[in-house]
């Protein structure tokens, strides 16, 4: 009986250590094969030269998703110094990702537009709000930095924020068209399964940072699939 505790609770804290880990290895394979569905046509062959400023946005994504599980390594490998002072940088990379971000979507939603897509300024809500949900979970993770409970799992809110794009690229069998946002909260509550596993409760980043990302998630596609008047005409505006 004992040996058996003993056992389950080296499992709990085995889950515990390398949970952020395993969660950015996952959060880089659902990117990877989302893109994997159109990165070929959309931006290595296109059937017309896309923005260039598409060219940055890709990789720098691509870098953050790399940046992120290379600092959940660094931790379960306990190399805790070496984590903040890379941090720095994620600093900085992680201030430009909105801006660029941003500027992206509304260079592609002209781009889309011009093509014959009819729905881009439609669609440009749940861009932004992607963006938003990123600069926000980030900002507040650099706030706490020196909390780990709280600044990892901020981080991992902020990067699965990012994975809206990835899963709206799955093949629909797998996430039924518009219900990526589905892909990105069942990541999160990966993370409040964690917490009731190995602490018996739910962190305070999950209790208030889940219900207001799903809040926004559902204004966000609200505005996007019913036409909102009043945002047609700020999208109309950006993009001119």
């Amino acid at each position: 009986m004992i040996e058996g505790k003993t056992l389950t609770a080296n499992r709990i804290d085995t889950l515990g250590q390398s949970f952020y880990f395993f969660m950015s290895l996952l959060v880089a394979g659902v990117v990877v094969y989302g893109f994997s569905q159109t990165i070929n046509e959309g931006l290595i062959h296109p059937s017309s030269p896309r923005p260039l400023i598409l060219y940055f946005h890709a990789p720098i994504f691509a870098g953050w998703v790399v940046f992120f599980l290379a600092q959940s390594a660094l931790i379960r490998t306990s190399n805790v110094r070496l984590h903040r002072q890379v941090g720095w940088f994620g600093l900085a990379f992680g201030l430009a990702m909105p801006f660029l971000g941003i500027a992206t979507a509304i260079a592609m939603a002209r781009f889309n537009r011009q093509h014959g897509s009819p729905n881009e300024a439609e669609f440009l809500i749940v861009l932004l709000f992607d963006m938003i949900a990123f600069a926000t979970a980030f900002g507040l993770a650099f706030y706490w930095r020196t909390k780990p409970e709280f600044h990892r799992r901020l981080m991992l809110i902020a990067t699965c924020s990012l994975a809206g794009a990835a899963f709206a690229r799955f093949h629909t069998f797998f996430v039924p068209h518009n219900w990526f946002y589905a892909g990105v909260d069942v990541l999160i509550l990966f993370g409040v399964t964690r917490d009731l596993i190995v602490t018996k409760r739910i962190h305070s980043v999950y209790l208030y940072g889940l219900p207001a990302m799903m809040l926004g998630q559902i204004v966000a596609m609200h505005t996007y699939l019913g036409a909102s008047p009043v945002w047609l005409r700020i999208a109309h505006r950006l993009l001119g």
